[in-house]
């Protein structure tokens, strides 16, 4: 927590003091600074889930933070942070979420994984499809402005929902540019775990044991059984309703609108519901075009 307070200080103490530097090397200064504090989280982690944005991640942190709650005895208020659970019992590992955005600025390893290489991975994927239309939403009614600027997501905010999960700045390009950087380095991750969202929505127990397994070597199957029924998209989105957690994460953006909630639809294969039957077919095109096989979308 301490770390976070101080890094959060130093961003805004070097905005200060780079007044004068122009827009983009502000930018470059805060994504560095950024950087290096997923850096030292890095250094520290028992493990790190990786995703791209609205991947699922939100829901494997909630079923994570209740198989621990439930092990631990804690209160369900606790969402894992990164180590506030482990700083309440050393037994439950420092687990780093992260969206990959800002360390290799600070690193420079733009073009491989090498920061990740010694440490425990789970790398959580989702049809760019699906992911593309949930970043449209997260954009359009969550997304800061000063984030957008940050992560260079376009500015207006009229843009229809189709060109923006074709645009290289923000859709499916991008997107699997991110999953192929990934697939490349497979080989080379020394302990490293593959959960496709489409996979823990057939089948959420058998993969969030996997995952603990990676976590911790075992995993109590009725605890398993108590965060997946805890994390049922029905309940998240109450919770989600009631603010329940103390983490500000899990908050909508208007509780009036649906579209809001950082719980949505949570449905495979739901991006179709957007489009025109031709348009389906040029967005599946350019996936199947710019996609590795490697995750078997």
């Amino acid at each position: 927590m301490l770390h976070t307070v101080i890094n959060k200080g130093m961003r805004q103490v070097a905005s200060l003091a780079l007044f004068f530097l122009s827009p983009e090397q502000k930018r470059g200064m805060e994504r560095r600074l950024r950087g290096r504090e997923e850096h030292r989280k890095l250094s520290q982690a028992d493990c790190v889930v990786v995703s791209f944005g609205k991947s699922g991640r939100t829901w494997l942190r909630v079923m994570l933070s209740r198989y621990y709650q439930l092990r631990f005895g804690l209160s369900e208020k606790n969402l894992i942070g990164f180590d506030n659970l482990n700083r309440k019992n050393a037994e439950i590992p420092r687990i780093f979420f992260t969206h990959d955005n800002y360390l290799a600025d600070f690193t420079g390893n733009a073009d491989n994984k090498r920061d990740f290489y010694d440490t425990k991975v789970v790398l959580l994927v989702r049809s760019p499809q699906d992911v593309a239309v949930s970043q449209f939403f997260q954009w359009k009614f969550r997304m800061k402005q000063h984030k957008k600027t940050l992560n260079r997501y376009p500015l207006d905010p009229e843009l229809p929902i189709f060109d923006f999960v074709m645009s290289e700045e923000a859709g499916i390009p991008k997107i699997c540019d991110f999953m192929n950087l990934w697939a490349e380095e497979l080989p080379r991750m020394k302990n490293m775990l593959v959960v496709r969202y489409e996979d823990m929505r057939s089948d959420t127990a058998t993969h969030l044991a996997k995952v603990v397994e990676l976590l911790d070597g075992r995993a109590e199957a009725d605890h398993v059984a108590g965060a997946v029924e805890f994390a049922t998209v029905e309940n998240m989105r109450q919770l989600e309703t009631g603010s329940a957690f103390r983490s500000g994460r899990m908050k909508p953006g208007d509780k009036s609108n649906p579209d809001s909630f950082k719980v949505r639809r949570a449905k495979v294969g739901g991006y179709r519901d957007y489009f025109e039957d031709d348009q389906v077919k040029r967005i599946d095109a350019l996936v199947k075009e710019r996609l590795s096989p490697v995750f078997g979308y």
